[in-house]
């Protein structure tokens, strides 16, 4: 029987999980910009909704 890389193996969970880190990350992002652009919205503040919008492009 084949000997398993273990180091190859270990890299690539270590790979997936940064990548699943990195997703979980943005999603929480993306959550809290929407959040904060609706409170934007309902105060009215023009500039504050604008900046948000732009940084929630970016993010995308």
């Amino acid at each position: 029987m084949e000997k398993m890389d273990v180091s190859g193996y270990a890299a690539m969970l270590g790979l997936f999980a940064e990548m699943i880190l990195d997703d979980a990350v943005k999603k929480h992002k993306r959550q809290t910009l929407y959040r904060e652009i609706d409170e934007a919205l309902a105060h009215g503040d023009e500039a504050k909704f604008l900046d948000l919008t732009r940084e929630l492009k970016l993010l995308n």
